[in-house]
């Protein structure tokens, strides 16, 4: 299972430029997991500013 990003999400762009399968992307006013590409490398959740991605 793939990791989540939530609401608390600023948008800020650090999780996507650290994701190796390029399975994050810009939606709205957060960023979004492509639940197929996602890895579950952690790399996203160590480098959020803000905590806003969930572990599966």
């Amino acid at each position: 299972m793939a990791h989540k990003i939530t609401d608390e999400c600023i948008n800020c762009g650090a999780c996507e430029t650290e994701c190796p399968s390029n399975a994050i992307s810009e939606s709205d006013e957060k960023r979004i997991i492509n639940q197929d590409a996602c890895t579950d490398c952690g790399n996203c959740v160590t480098i959020c500013p803000v905590e806003a991605i969930l572990v599966p």
